[in-house]
């Protein structure tokens, strides 16, 4: 039986801030973005069957307490927290719900409430049970050693290091990824930073750790976004809808393989998984890299979208510098890739 088909018809979102920026919690984000999400497709939330709400730092029901400010209709609530995937995780449960016939219209929405500082700084750590990144320090202090500095910063570093070693990538096509995600910003109004900074001030930003600077990574940032969903019967009981209803035509989801801890770090930040969890959507929807136009994708750090280029086949392992240099992952080349800014912005 074919599965029914899935469709966004309303999107809302907030500006993201620099933490202590602007005096709101995550409930008012949460409040913010689902409204704009609702007036986005003329509802109201009563009309939401089910929901899903994305967020890392935080206790339990933060997704109850943040819906309370919409309102209590009595919908199950999912509280969904799986690290960078915490987002798409919950639009893919929605769209799960929604192939299920279990409910017709669904919203996903993610929010993030952070201090300042490092990754480090966001929670209390708790030291009598294993960590969840026990084998990512493994990997990383067998191979370039640990270092105090913070550690995502070195995960994804190291990865480029390794990339540079094995495929001759410039030091440079990381600060040009940078440039260019600083670039788009510019035009996004939602973005945290807008401003457009030149090479020399990538390349020269300070050190978080060896050559990756302020600039390449990901700053600490609060904001909400949410997507209302739909079923292909709803779309036909409310045809005003159809105009801007956005069919979800693939979406994939994986995890781990067994390569992810030999001592490789490009490999232990999620290259295979990429791969696999790319190939198959791709023979999903009958779509592949050529066919695209717009990407967006993980950029915490500058390598992590260098690497993940070739990841998911935008060109040959070892060939993102060289597609970096002919400007293909920007306006004017094959593809736009964070025309938001992306997660550096």
């Amino acid at each position: 039986m074919a599965k029914t088909k899935c469709y966004i018809i309303g999107v809302g979102m907030t500006k993201f801030e620099k933490p202590g920026k602007r005096d709101w919690d995550y409930p008012d984000m949460v409040k913010e973005a689902v409204t704009q999400a609702l007036d986005d497709c003329k509802l109201q939330y009563s009309d939401i069957q089910q929901a899903t709400a994305s967020y890392l730092y935080g206790g339990t029901c933060c997704g109850q307490r943040a819906l309370y400010e919409i309102g209590f209709t009595g919908i199950p609530i999912y509280n969904v927290n799986n690290a960078c995937a915490s987002g798409s995780s919950g639009v893919f449960l929605c769209k799960q719900i929604l192939e299920s016939g279990n409910a017709d219209v669904v919203m996903a929405c993610g929010f993030e409430k952070m201090a300042a500082g490092s990754l480090e700084k966001q929670q209390a750590v708790i030291d009598d049970r294993a960590t969840s990144a026990d084998h990512h320090l493994e990997v990383m202090s067998n191979t370039f050693g640990l270092a105090a500095a913070p550690f995502a910063a070195q995960m994804f570093v190291n990865a480029g290091r390794e990339h540079m070693t094995k495929y001759g990538t410039k030091r440079e096509h990381f600060a040009k990824i940078a440039h260019k995600n600083h670039l788009h910003s510019v035009h996004n109004e939602n973005s945290q930073f807008r401003k457009e900074f030149s090479m020399d001030e990538v390349v020269n930003a300070r050190k978080i750790y060896d050559f990756l600077g302020l600039l390449e990574c990901s700053p600490t940032s609060e904001g909400a976004a949410a997507a209302i969903i739909c079923s292909e019967n709803y779309l036909k009981k409310h045809p005003q809808l159809r105009n801007q209803a956005v069919e979800i035509i693939g979406m994939q989801m994986g995890t781990d393989l067994p390569s992810v801890f030999k001592e490789d770090n490009m490999k232990m930040i999620g290259f295979d998984m990429v791969e696999r969890v790319a190939k198959n959507l791709y023979k999903e929807t009958g779509y592949g890299p050529k066919d695209i136009q717009v990407i967006e994708l993980h950029d915490c750090f500058a390598p992590n979208e260098l690497i993940t280029y070739e990841a998911i086949g935008l060109c040959p392992i070892g060939k993102a510098g060289e597609l970096i240099d002919r400007g293909d992952n920007t306006y004017g080349g094959k593809w736009v890739v964070n025309p938001s800014g992306g997660l550096i912005s």
